[in-house]
């Protein structure tokens, strides 16, 4: 008998949340499996707690809370209060397959050394995205949380990381591999990478990790991120990530920050603006891409 632990971190997501726990409970459990549900209550003000007590007699789930805002600080208590052997994170905007964790199971038994595994994530939009969406889909699939390397199963490296919608990692390495408080989404802040941060040290450090293709997932995708705006917001985001993790700049500065970074962020900011009106769809996001990244990582260098 093993015994694994299903872990989903909240916000003022309510509505989202009822839609992902309904579908666990259609979710299969091989006979050999023992398993619980944490829902980590990030301090919302909305109806979070009401919807997770209202699956208490159809899933195994328990409810725990984190005053402090921040995903990370979230993950990790989900982590110390977990009893599985295996933790299986996905998110509260996330649909699982019915062989979600029966695939996760198999992965586990064909891969013992493994500490941590990862499947495809697919996107499901509310409603049909809008044709300049639809056009630049290949270079901002990422900010969606997209994921989907391959049919078949692969050892993981630095360059093919799953995401933290689709993650599974051994509780004994979960036990010493925390999630930087410093990093991951907050209020009014678009900061991530804790996921991949702890993914990178801990192959550094010689884990080893396997994509599992047939445990796969829906994310949800509102309409308000289907607009200009919400691209910019992350990729300004992963700016913020980038310029907490390089090394300090000492060359030429201008207002404490690299001169070569405004002259950039400038640059791209404006083909952006003129490719807007002239060019495709595939050509102007690359530039807004560049620009938000540029601007984040001046808005976090010090």
């Amino acid at each position: 008998m093993h015994h694994i632990t299903v872990a989903i971190c909240t916000w003022n997501r309510c509505g989202l949340l009822r839609q992902c726990l309904e579908q666990i409970t259609k979710v299969a459990i091989p006979p050999e499996i023992e398993w619980e549900l944490l829902v980590v209550n990030n301090n919302s003000t909305d109806a979070t707690d009401e919807v997770i007590a209202s699956f208490s007699d159809r899933l195994p789930v328990r409810r725990l809370f984190e005053p402090k805002p921040g995903k990370s600080h979230a993950l990790n208590l989900a982590a110390q209060e977990a009893r599985g052997e295996y933790i299986l994170w996905t998110d509260d905007d996330v649909l699982v397959d019915n062989d979600w964790i029966v695939g996760y199971c198999e992965a586990f038994k064909r891969h013992p050394a493994a500490a941590f595994f990862g499947g495809p994530i697919e996107p499901l939009f509310a409603r049909t995205p809008p044709p300049w969406l639809q056009r630049a889909w290949r270079y901002i699939a990422g900010a969606y949380a997209l994921r989907d390397f391959d049919k078949q199963p692969f050892r993981l490296d630095d360059q093919s990381l799953p995401f933290g919608a689709n993650l599974a990692i051994r509780a004994g390495e979960q036990a010493k591999y925390f999630y930087d408080t410093n990093l991951g989404p907050r209020p009014h802040s678009a900061l991530r990478g804790e996921e991949e941060t702890l993914l990178k040290t801990m192959l550094a450090e010689g884990h080893e990790g396997w994509w599992v293709p047939n445990a796969r997932v829906r994310h949800y995708i509102p309409v308000e991120r289907m607009r200009v705006q919400y691209i910019r917001r992350f990729f300004f985001g992963q700016g913020e990530y980038l310029a907490k993790t390089e090394p300090a700049w000492n060359g030429a500065t201008l207002f404490g920050k690299p001169r070569w970074l405004w002259r950039y962020a400038l640059s791209c900011e404006a083909k952006y603006l003129i490719g807007r009106l002239i060019s495709p769809p595939e050509k102007w996001i690359q530039n807004l891409i560049k620009a938000s990244i540029a601007w984040g990582r001046l808005r976090r260098l010090t």
